[in-house]
């Protein structure tokens, strides 16, 4: 292990300070399978009731894209909204009701899902007049159909409940990280967090107990500039006010994190977990490879 010459350190916040560098698919997709909706794809899922992992996938994907954007956070949103919209949009994919514009192939994607037998063209063309409060009705759907049963208030409900299942977890492992941000503190390590997220970034940091660690926030909502572009990340080694080569870049996802903060000059922690899908990739790019945040502070010159 490599002992780095850092003087200051930007954190990604989204799978690498709240989760264990678990990308969110696979934190959401453990609370579908802890209520007993998602089942492994080695498992026969109930008509109606569960799905597999590749339906909730592209749910997921229809979701983050619905959110980026609509208006639908706002800055006074808590953590815990956040998931609860997120998954109020994956069920609705889910359960066949009327999405919401984003320009992508969701809609299609959906209307495979409703009937998995069928040409998507065909079945696009039967399926457009979904209503906004109402599932597909069986007699739409071929027999075949992977919706899920499930009326508005059950949605709702499901997703109160799972997002609060989720929050919770997540809090704790909050809180273990925050000591090391503390120690990071008392060490005299400058911090900036850089993030892409929604232009709730400081609520939710205010409720992780966080908030009081970082030198500046630069939010991808606010500042007009998203990861993958090494800008945002400019951005963050301005506000450190350091050489590139003086700052460690830390974060959870290989393209949007490690890969455009390397290009920038700066030094790199991957905190690696559980991936969206493992890609074969240059693992001599980042400095080191951690699996918890704790294992950072090996690389630092810190006792």
């Amino acid at each position: 292990m490599k002992v780095l010459d850092i003087k200051g350190i930007i954190f990604d916040y989204g799978g690498t300070l709240d989760t264990r560098g678990d990308h969110w698919s696979e934190v959401l997709w453990q609370g579908y399978e802890h209520f007993g909706i998602g089942v492994a794809d080695d498992e026969e899922v109930e008509p109606r009731v569960s799905i597999h992992k590749q339906a909730f996938r592209d749910a997921y994907v229809y979701g983050e894209r619905a959110l980026a954007v609509n208006p639908i956070v706002t800055p006074d949103f808590h953590f815990e909204d956040i998931l609860r919209e997120k998954l109020i949009l994956e069920l609705n994919f889910l359960a066949g009701k009327e999405l919401l514009e984003t320009g992508k192939d969701d809609s299609e994607k959906q209307t495979k899902l409703g009937n998995p037998g069928k040409d998507s063209d065909a079945s696009l063309s039967e399926m457009s007049s979904v209503s906004d409060s109402s599932s597909v009705s069986n007699s739409e759907a071929s027999s075949e159909s992977l919706f899920l049963s499930l009326s508005d208030s059950e949605i709702q409900q499901i997703a109160v409940d799972m997002a609060r299942y989720i929050n919770a977890k997540t809090l704790a492992l909050l809180n273990e990280n925050r000591q090391v941000l503390e120690h990071l503190k008392q060490k005299g390590y400058p911090m900036v967090l850089v993030s892409n997220f929604y232009g709730n970034i400081n609520q939710v940091l205010k409720d992780a107990g966080i908030d009081g660690y970082f030198k500046d926030v630069i939010e991808s909502a606010v500042v007009g500039v998203r990861k993958p572009n090494p800008a945002i990340f400019a951005l963050g080694v301005c506000a450190l006010d350091l050489p590139a080569s003086q700052v460690l870049v830390v974060g959870d996802t290989y393209g949007k994190d490690i890969v455009p903060a390397h290009k920038l000059g700066c030094h790199t922690l991957w905190i690696k977990g559980l991936q969206w899908e493992e890609k074969k990739v240059d693992e001599s790019i980042p400095d080191g490879i951690i699996k918890k945040l704790s294992e950072m502070e090996g690389f630092l010159k810190i006792s």
